[in-house]
């Protein structure tokens, strides 16, 4: 009796053009890893850096193997396992340095929990299932997605970094951030996803002059525009949940009037 060989490929012979979205996904899990050392180190403005940069990684891994026809299995591993570590253990770590040890025990509790949301939110992403009826719903993420999370989770510490405003003990504030993005990870609350908007050819200069102005800021006043960044993200999250209710309940009754037209 023979037993069947299960071959691992990084770079399938069939499509080796998934080679540089695979590099991308490398990347940015050698950042996350760089982030906790930045924390250990308690440099703690590059690690927050090193995670803004894992997570424009991640956003560019998947355009470019969509772009290029480079997907593969392999990758969409990786990607899921680099995204543990890159926005669940890496800032579940950071906040931990910074201020969650003070409250000993308890805070390295909330770190598990965040972490543990984190994988049970990406295990249910990758088993989403969008039947072809609902195709508007891939402009949703079921939840907030984990680089997002990272972002939040990290906005106590964003803000000391920004300097605008100075708090004498960041532990309460980082204790309720670091729960409360635990709680959205896991939620069916709807958020926007940004890796599938497509943007018309004639207000693709705008979009870029856009990009150009916003790389400008994150230079010149990173952590200002990062703090300011992660509100616009706070703030869209209730304008996306009613914009998912209302394209859910026109999807329903037009659902509805095709199957009385059937019925007649």
């Amino acid at each position: 009796m023979t037993e069947g060989k299960i071959e691992f490929k990084l770079i399938p012979k069939k499509n080796p053009k998934s080679l540089l979205p695979n590099a991308l996904t490398i990347f940015g899990v050698c950042l996350g890893l760089s982030s906790i050392k930045f924390a250990i180190d308690l440099n703690y403005s590059m690690a927050v850096i090193a995670i803004g940069l894992a997570a424009i990684l991640d956003t560019l891994d998947g355009r470019v193997a969509r772009l290029i026809k480079g997907t593969s299995k392999v990758g969409k591993e990786l990607d899921s396992l680099t995204d543990v570590i890159s926005f669940g253990v890496a800032p579940g770590f950071i906040v931990y340095f910074w201020a969650l040890n003070e409250i000993g025990k308890f805070g390295w509790m909330f770190v598990l929990i965040y972490t543990v949301c984190c994988a049970l939110r990406l295990a249910r992403f990758n088993l989403t299932v969008i039947e072809e009826t609902e195709t508007w719903k891939i402009n949703f993420f079921e939840g907030v997605p984990s680089p997002a999370a990272a972002g939040l989770v990290l906005l106590p510490l964003i803000l000391n970094l920004s300097g605008i405003v100075q708090f004498e003990n960041y532990t309460v504030l980082s204790t309720v951030a670091i729960s409360t993005t635990s709680i959205l990870m896991i939620s069916k609350i709807p958020t926007y996803s940004l890796k599938r908007i497509l943007i018309p050819r004639h207000y693709a200069i705008f979009l870029l002059l856009g990009i150009g102005i916003y790389v400008s800021l994150l230079i010149f006043y990173t952590f200002k525009t990062l703090l300011l960044t992660g509100i616009i993200y706070l703030l869209l999250i209730p304008i996306s949940f009613f914009h998912y209710r209302h394209k859910d309940k026109k999807s329903f009754i037009s659902s509805t009037q095709e199957e009385d037209e059937d019925v007649l």
